[in-house]
């Protein structure tokens, strides 16, 4: 991926049933970075071929702005996979979104099912990390193909398969998670948090993005619409954090410009590495306002 997209915000990320026509019309009107218009889950077996329609007419209409749309395909072996793909292929979405991808072999096999469709070059692959064994073989799956761009996590199902407790902290995952989040660094990828399920509970979902962000994520999938805003938020530079770049680089430049071998800020010795940081923070500041202001 360019340096620029990888700072292109994807702060929310909203999975929308693909089987209902007024969800995926209030889509175009919601404030999320990306939408992951959804044929597995949130559709029953006997409304998945037209779901398949829907989903892909939306996903080629180009009436959803500046947000990312991608589609969320039925899992390899489903009756429904190699359709789902050959449609998803024509639609041309931002992102084919594979469930429960298990290894490097099985991204390889998606992505040449999608070129031999005639998937456009743009459209990318995100592979959902939901198994044991999938998180061990992170560090393949994330490099098998440059065509897969994306990690997403699907904490539930993972949840399930460690039987693990779901504890408000994730205790039981912060391993797998921390893991997954390596995998994509070392590959130069991006990857999602998983989703929260109670939408009443604020305090909970705002812990869990807060934790999410602290992790390294590049933002967190959500469930219902009104997880969004304060998604939007966390995962955006605070003005603290902006003033602290800003200070950070000016203070490094002006030691630069002295001949001086340190410079602090706050007290603190400042590096190379901290300057780096504190311009990728304005850079991702700056592309939030840009496609703030177009949505």
């Amino acid at each position: 991926m360019s340096a620029d997209d990888m700072l292109r915000p994807r702060r929310s990320v909203l999975y929308m049933p693909g089987a209902n026509a007024r969800a995926l019309e209030k889509a175009k009107t919601l404030p999320a970075d990306a939408l992951i218009l959804d044929l597995e889950d949130a559709v029953a077996p006997d409304a998945k071929v037209e779901a398949r329609a829907r989903v892909c007419e939306a996903a080629a209409s180009g009436e959803y702005g500046n947000r990312e749309v991608t589609i969320r395909v039925n899992g390899i072996g489903t009756e429904w996979h190699d359709e789902d793909l050959r449609a998803a292929a024509k639609a041309g979405p931002a992102a084919v979104v594979v469930p429960k991808i298990g290894s490097a072999e099985e991204v390889l096999a998606v992505v040449r099912a999608l070129e031999a469709a005639g998937a456009p070059e743009h459209t990318k692959v995100w592979a959902m990390i939901e198994t044991p064994g999938a998180i061990l073989r992170a560090e393949s799956i994330a490099a098998a193909h440059e065509r897969l761009t994306g990690l997403v996590m699907g904490t539930n199902d993972l949840v399930k398969e460690l039987r693990a407790q779901r504890v408000p902290d994730r205790a039981p995952m912060l391993t797998s998670l921390s893991i997954a989040i390596l995998a994509a660094r070392a590959a130069g990828k991006l990857i999602f948090d998983g989703v929260y399920n109670d939408v009443k509970d604020l305090d909970g979902y705002e812990a869990e993005v807060r934790q999410g962000r602290a992790m390294g994520f590049d933002g967190k999938t959500l469930i219902h619409p009104g997880q969004i805003a304060l998604c939007n938020e966390i995962f955006s530079p605070a003005e603290g954090e902006i003033a602290h770049a800003r200070r950070v680089i000016e203070a490094f430049e002006q030691a630069q410009r002295e001949k001086l071998g340190v410079a602090t800020v706050d007290g603190r010795m400042i590096e190379n590495l901290h300057v780096e940081e504190a311009r990728r923070v304005l850079a991702i500041a700056d592309a939030i306002a840009a496609a703030d202001a177009t949505r």
